[in-house]
């Protein structure tokens, strides 16, 4: 049998081509499939990258919300919150404007004409008192201005005889040092009647009072009663108290090594420790040269300035002492939202909520993303959210450098912001894609 090695060697070479070229194709196509969904990844990896990268600025809030959750404007205000020096205290009364309403003379209770927070006047009546003392020292009073009368009318008869040698210059005598004895008794009683309230010249015999008032003896608010109808005082038993915050003072405790900072005329803030929404202003007019105790602090004394609305003796206060005229931008802390590591205002704005939608693609809202249109015709306020670099805090105020210019007549939100800062977040991923 002949072979043919020339037929076999072509038929070997032939099938060695085919199975070289179908590995190359398949190399090839590999590697362009690879290529291009790498490159498609890479493209799509880059757009997340910029639209996650892009922060939403702006909100619009309609008056409706803005109404319902209670947001209040303001604007960014001087305040001394710099070099200060903060300090604990409580508000006194000086004890000339403090006084006690009693009775210079012992007995029961029978009416008391006040309340806690009364305001009274100087002389006003607080109370009555009634004892049956009072008749018989009235009583006396009378008895005593009848038996003038008789002394008077034998110092006149002695003197007849005296000057007639008829009688005896002893009895004459005897007749004046008893009517000046008598008078001398009626104006000690007459004073007392005074001292109870009574007008003597109104004392007769079918008007005798068993009750004397009590009255106050200064003007200002009633800040104690101590009594109650039907119990016993006397001299020693005040019957109300009355307080006159209109010469209320503050009383700081300093430390000795905070001591050079301050001096008199020094202009203090404070707030209530149980209230300290509201801010008032005290003056410093004197400074101790003892410590308190052993506390080891020196007292400092302040008059309070301006409204004194709401104050009351015995108070705790806390106190914020200005150490210079410095002063620096700053917003209540309820002005300022702190997200993502970065604080923030807002202010009103013209410029409109920023777009996120990608015309390109065609992007078409579902049924619970479109707008209510009629919510779109409302009235609405835009805010800008602006980044602010926060300094110091006292006294409900946090002193701010903008990060940015802003207008200086800018309007910010001081009450809310919280509320808009989550409507932004909101409206950024309602607007995601």
């Amino acid at each position: 049998m002949t072979i043919n090695i020339k037929s076999i060697n072509n038929k070997y070479l032939m099938l060695l081509l085919v199975v070289l070229f179908t590995a190359c194709s398949h190399n090839e196509n590999d590697g362009h499939k690879h290529g291009t969904t790498q490159e498609a990844k890479e493209e799509k990896t880059t757009g997340e990258v910029e639209e996650e990268t892009t922060e939403a600025t702006i909100a619009s809030l309609t008056d409706e919300q803005i109404k319902t959750v209670g947001i209040q404007f303001g604007s960014i205000e001087q305040k001394q919150l710099t070099a200060t020096l903060k300090a604990n205290g409580a508000l006194r009364v000086p004890n000339n404007n403090k006084a006690n309403a009693t009775s210079l003379y012992g007995g029961v209770i029978k009416s008391i004409n006040v309340q806690v927070g009364s305001n009274v006047k100087s002389g006003q009546v607080i109370a009555t008192i009634t004892n049956p003392q009072f008749i018989q020292l009235q009583e006396e009073f009378l008895s005593v201005t009848s038996k003038i009368i008789y002394a008077e009318q034998e110092l006149a008869r002695q003197k007849e005889l005296s000057d007639g040698n008829a009688g005896a210059l002893k009895n004459y005598q005897s007749a004046d040092a008893e009517l000046k004895t008598l008078r001398t008794r009626k104006a000690s009683l007459q004073e007392q009647i005074q001292l109870m309230g009574i007008n003597p010249n109104s004392v007769s015999n079918s008007n005798l009072r068993s009750a004397l008032v009590v009255k106050s003896p200064i003007s200002g608010t009633i800040s104690n009663v101590f009594s109650k109808i039907g119990s016993y005082v006397d001299v020693s038993s005040p019957v109300a108290e009355i307080v006159d915050n209109s010469q209320l003072h503050l009383d700081l405790n300093i430390f000795e090594k905070d001591l050079p900072l301050l001096k008199v005329g020094q202009v203090i803030h404070f707030t209530l420790t149980n209230n300290p929404v509201n801010e008032y202003d005290a003056k410093i007019y004197s400074i101790g040269t003892t410590f308190e105790n052993d506390s080891k602090t020196i007292p400092i004394h302040c008059t309070v300035q301006g409204n004194k609305a709401g104050l009351i003796d015995g108070m705790n206060i806390t106190a914020i002492v200005s150490l210079n005229n410095i002063t620096t931008a700053a917003v209540p802390n309820e002005a300022i939202v702190d997200a993502d590591g970065r604080s923030f205002i807002f202010i009103i704005t013209d410029k409109k909520p920023d777009e996120h939608h990608d015309e390109e693609e065609g992007h078409k809202h579902s049924a619970d993303e479109k707008h209510d249109e009629e919510k779109e015709k409302q009235p609405t306020i835009n805010f800008e959210r602006i980044e602010v670099i926060k300094g110091v805090s006292n006294v409900g105020y946090t002193a701010i450098t903008t990060v940015n210019e802003i207008p200086k007549d800018a309007k910010i939100v001081t009450k809310g912001a919280f509320f808009v800062n989550s409507k932004l977040t909101n409206q950024g991923e309602a607007h995601e894609h």
